[in-house]
C-alpha cells in the first residue's frame, strides 16, 4: 500500500483560476518554494523505500503536480478520473503515461475525482461524492475495480474531495474529520468494525488528512501536531513535511501522488 506512487512535477504550478476554496488567483504560489516543497515530498517518498515513477508536467496544465486526480488504480486497470473543464487538458497525458506501461485503462462515463475521491484500504473502497464526483461512478469502480465501495458523502466546498477529510493508515486503521462527512456516512464508517482516529476540525482544514501511509512511514504536512502524536502512539514513524505553497492550490501531500500498487482482487489475473 502507498509504496508505488506516480508524481509530477510543481513546475508549472500557478493559480490561474479558482475550483475550491483554496485557490485565490491574486495569491500566486512562489515558484522556487512550490518547486523546494514538492521535491522534499518525493525525497521523504524515496527515504521511505517507496519508488517513484514520474510524468512530466505540461505548460497548460497548472494543477498537474496533484496526480492523485488522475485515475484510481488496482493492479494492472486504471478507471482515469474526469475533472472539472479546467483541468481536462490533464488527462490525456495521464492516460499516455499509463497505457504505455500497460494499464488497462477505461474513461470515466461521469465525472470523477480519481483516487482524491477513491481511497483504497484493502477490498475496501471509501468513495467520496457530494462535491466533484457523480455517485454513479461507485457503481462503476465496483464493477471494474472489483472494489467494495463504501460511499461517504462529504459536506461542502472545503471537502471537495474524500482525501481531505479522511485518510487510510493502515488495513484496519483510518482517520477521519468527522464534521466533513454527513451523518449518514459516519454511521456507515462507524460500522465496518475499523479502528477510526478521529481529527479535529481544525487540524482538517489545514489539510492534516491528505497524508500517505505505507502502514509503516506517513508523510503528511506540518501543523497537525495533535494527529502526528497519535499516530506516532501507535509505533508509526512520521514525516512532517512544509506544504504551504501546494495549499494554495488546495491541495497537499496526499494530492501530489497517485497510488500504483493498490493489490488486485484475490484470483485474478
Amino acid at each position: 500500500m502507498n509504496t508505488e506512487l506516480l508524481v509530477s512535477d510543481a513546475a508549472h504550478f500557478r493559480i490561474d483560476y479558482e475550483i475550491n476554496p483554496y485557490m485565490h488567483t491574486e495569491l500566486q504560489p512562489d515558484p522556487a518554494a512550490a518547486t523546494a516543497e514538492h521535491a522534499a515530498i518525493v525525497a521523504a517518498h524515496l527515504a521511505a523505500g517507496r519508488r517513484v515513477e514520474h510524468v512530466a508536467s505540461a505548460p497548460e496544465c497548472p494543477d498537474m503536480v496533484f496526480t492523485a486526480n488522475a485515475a484510481v488504480v488496482r493492479g494492472d486497470r486504471a478507471v482515469l478520473g474526469f475533472p472539472p473543464p479546467e483541468r481536462k487538458a490533464e488527462t490525456s497525458y495521464f492516460q499516455e503515461w499509463l497505457v504505455d506501461r500497460g494499464y488497462d485503462v477505461l474513461e470515466a462515463p461521469f465525472p470523477f475525482s480519481g483516487q482524491g475521491d477513491a481511497l483504497a484500504c484493502g477490498d475496501l473502497l471509501f468513495a467520496g461524492y457530494g462535491q466533484r464526483t457523480d455517485r454513479r461512478m461507485h457503481e462503476v469502480l465496483a464493477h471494474e475495480l472489483d472494489y467494495d465501495v463504501v460511499p461517504l458523502r462529504t459536506v461542502g466546498p472545503r471537502w471537495y474531495d474524500l482525501d481531505l477529510a479522511l485518510a487510510v493508515i493502515g488495513p484496519h486503521t483510518v482517520a477521519y474529520c468527522p464534521q466533513a462527512l454527513d451523518d449518514p456516512s459516519l454511521a456507515r464508517l462507524r460500522g465496518l468494525g475499523l479502528e477510526l482516529i478521529e481529527v479535529d476540525l481544525g487540524e482538517a482544514t489545514r489539510l492534516a488528512l491528505n497524508l500517505i501511509s505505507d502502514g509503516t512511514t506517513v508523510t503528511m504536512t506540518r501543523g497537525a501536531p495533535k494527529l502526528a502524536a497519535m499516530l506516532r502512539a501507535r509505533g508509526l514513524r512520521v514525516m512532517e513535511l512544509d506544504t504551504t505553497q501546494l495549499t494554495k492550490g488546495g491541495g497537499g501531500v496526499r494530492c501530489t501522488a497517485l497510488t500504483l500498487d493498490n493489490p488486485p482482487p484475490r484470483g485474478s489475473r
